[in-house]
């Protein structure tokens, strides 16, 4: 009988734990790292590092349903340190409020990935918006306001649908509004104000807004009439366009017996008149004028691009006889600025089309003896482009602006040379400063223009912070040019291998900064994109960095468009940066480019060239020579670069050579894939940030003095 006792009272003591439920061990594990990298607040009651069920014994601003974790809501305790790197892991999670606290460095890489509300605003946060947050498809709440916050917002909102409210008040952005803004078809509440943008909002014209706020930026054009209705629209502080809308693009049919503005599809369209006189008709003013003389030039424009259309069909022969005989005159170029002074509408294919016609009205001027190669223009036909081969995202640049910009291509703004085609460093009339990449005509053949449209369609879909941005293109006389953003402190190469005696060398922390930034470039292009993309040109020369050093991978997307580009960079298998198998066989793969990787990370730990022939015969070869001491504690730290002076943790180091002894093994089933690369560096550096904070691993480790790089 008293077996029976036992066994009821064992059923009573053991009913409540399952009725309160033990947490789902990944929810756990989040939170208790999540604890960790707060630095142990004691404000946080009932949390552990070590231990502990938050759902079962109640952790302060944790709310459950079952054993899953729903809700984390730690507003306003002054907490410091990151959120941890295991917040994927928080599956059920729909509500984080972490905002008004003191947390610093970047936002998280990776977010709970079904969150309906995420609350970071009033903290210190730097860098960009993740990417990781263009996946949350159910979020509906979004405030990173209050932080310094910077950077362009790259296209990431298009499947974010569900958001009603979203506040990026208060930060530091900079550029144009994302186009995939135009997504946000939920959208009721937007707040930009305070921040650095430029460009127009058109983009938001067709959302459903009922507040917006756009204060203090730079923001320029007309606003949008739709936006004019809006419950609260707030627009001061910025330099916006007076007078009447422009006319609507030349290719955009307006709509029937309606005067158009610049939205010719919208429903809502007034004339400048009512615009400007409460509907009252009144004589052709100023502003009219200037409208009929604009429209002129626009019809003007069709014309001229329909006559160069069916000039175009003459046979090749004919083209290339107009072409040599018809000098390169200087007037050619006032035309192409008259043209462009009339662009005033932010809609790129417009530019793309306007632009096209313009110039095939007369080839632009050309100096030959100082730009390109002496057969780079040797009869080769005027190619007229459709208007619809560009690219929605990129500028189409004409060979006399750029030739303006580079100096005629001189040498003094030669930045670099690659593989494919030299860099030089533009700068245009507006004090914007781009790089231009000259592909070299072995690379991609004159004849194949088609294909380097679709090289620009594609390469403009690449939307990553670490992702070196296309800006736009040029493609004329069977020249092919590409436009980039410009990085103002040149590549790793030129930091690690051709810095002087004055230059300051890079410190631990950047080093492990610069390789987890490039880790997730090469992650977004072998496990993001659709169809994904081998680099295959990986290497430390084409990793950019910006004034606050953080790396931009450049070339991204190239090689997989270029025809025979395979042979051409085969000629380069020799850098010490190629994979064994790609020297066997000529095959790149993903497994080859994270050989690659794992050659920049050994850059990164040593200093040292991948290949070096000044070196002796057993030091020549950095793989070779590096690959046995990876795992030697003493000879590993002989192997630093003497640059840091020792000023690196010993552990983080150890942990950043098991890494590379990951990547750069011989047989290629071996090597990772990026995503869990990434995963070690973010492990790497939430491991490191933890161990600065516990006086037994600082005893005989001398650290350096910059900031802790965090997740």
């Amino acid at each position: 009988m008293w077996q029976v006792w036992v066994f009821v009272l064992s059923i009573c003591v053991w009913n409540p734990i399952s009725v309160n439920g033990d947490t789902k061990p990944e929810d756990a594990s989040a939170l208790r790292v999540m604890y960790s990298s707060l630095n142990s607040p004691s404000q946080l009651t009932g949390w552990s590092s070590s231990s502990g069920d938050p759902c079962g014994q109640s952790w302060r601003g944790v709310s459950c349903s079952g054993s899953a974790v729903t809700e984390i809501k730690l507003s306003g305790l002054g907490l410091t340190g990151s959120m941890g790197y295991q917040l994927t892991s928080l599956t059920s999670l729909t509500n984080l409020d972490i905002s008004n606290n003191n947390l610093g460095n970047q936002i998280p890489y990776q977010l709970p990935p079904n969150l309906q509300q995420l609350n970071l605003a009033g903290n210190s946060f730097t860098g960009g918006i993740p990417y990781s947050v263009s996946q949350m498809t159910s979020l509906k709440y979004l405030n990173i306001s209050h932080n310094q916050l910077q950077g362009q917002l790259g296209d990431i909102f298009g499947q974010l649908s569900a958001i009603t409210i979203l506040d990026f008040s208060f930060n530091q952005f900079t550029g144009n509004l994302s186009e995939s803004f135009s997504s946000l078809s939920s959208l009721t509440s937007m707040y930009l104000q305070n921040n650095q943008f430029t460009g127009t909002i058109n983009v938001l014209a067709n959302l459903p807004l009922e507040n917006l706020n756009v204060e203090n930026n730079h923001f320029s054009g007309w606003i949008p009439d739709q936006l004019k209705n809006i419950n609260s629209l707030k627009t001061v502080g910025n330099s916006w366009t007076s007078g009447p809308a422009p006319p609507p693009p030349p290719y955009t049919s307006p709509p029937p017996k309606a005067h158009s503005n610049r939205n010719s599809g919208s429903n809502n369209t007034n004339s400048p008149s009512d615009n400007n006189n409460g509907g009252k008709k009144s004589g052709i003013g100023g502003g009219g004028v200037a409208g009929i003389v604009i429209s002129i030039l626009v019809v003007g424009a069709i014309v001229a691009f329909f006559l160069m259309k069916k000039r175009s069909r003459r046979p090749t022969s004919e083209v290339e006889k107009l072409d040599t005989e018809r000098p390169f005159s200087p007037l050619a170029s006032n035309e192409v600025k008259e043209m462009k002074s009339i662009q005033t509408s932010s809609i790129i294919n417009t530019k793309t089309l306007e632009t096209s016609a313009s110039m095939n009205l007369r080839p632009p001027p050309i100096d030959r003896h100082k730009s390109f190669d002496e057969d780079d223009f040797s009869n080769k036909p005027v190619v007229v482009k459709k208007a619809n081969s560009a690219p929605l995202s990129t500028a189409m640049y004409s060979i006399a602006d750029l030739q303006m910009a580079t100096g005629s291509f001189s040498v003094e703004n030669l930045i670099g040379e690659g593989s494919i085609g030299r860099v030089y460093r533009a700068l245009f009339d507006n004090g914007k400063v781009l790089a231009v990449k000259k592909i070299d005509s072995s690379a991609l053949p004159s004849q194949s223009s088609e294909d380097f449209m679709e090289v620009v369609s594609n390469i403009s879909r690449l939307c990553h912070p670490n992702v070196t941005e296309l800006v736009g293109y040029c493609s004329e006389h069977g020249q092919h040019l590409l436009v980039y953003e410009f990085h103002g402190n040149g590549s790793l190469h030129d930091f690690l291998h051709l810095s002087d005696e004055f230059s300051k060398p890079l410190t631990w922390n950047t080093r492990v900064k610069i390789a987890l930034g490039t880790a997730r470039a090469l992650e977004y292009l072998h496990e993001v994109c659709s169809p994904s993309f081998v680099h295959k040109n990986f290497k430390s020369a084409n990793i950019l960095l910006d004034m606050e050093l953080n790396p931009h991978l450049s070339d991204c997307g190239l090689a997989n468009f270029i025809p025979n580009m395979d042979q051409v960079l085969n000629h380069n298998v020799g850098s010490g940066y190629s994979a064994p198998e790609v020297a066997m066989s000529g095959q790149y793969t993903m497994k080859s480019d994270v050989y690659s990787f794992g050659v920049v990370m050994l850059e990164l730990l040593t200093g040292r060239k991948p290949f070096d022939s000044l070196k002796p015969r057993s030091e020549q070869s950095l793989v070779r020579w590096a690959t046995p001491q990876l795992h030697d504690i003493d000879a590993l730290s002989k192997m630093v670069d003497p640059a840091l002076k020792g000023l690196y943790p010993a552990k983080s180091l150890s942990r950043f050579a098991d890494v590379v002894a990951l990547c750069v093994q011989m047989e290629p089933e071996f090597r990772p894939p990026m995503s869990e690369v990434v995963q070690a560096l973010v492990r790497l550096v939430q491991r490191a940030n933890m161990s600065k904070r516990t006086a037994a691993d600082v005893q005989g480790v001398r650290r350096a003095d910059d900031t802790d790089i965090q997740e």
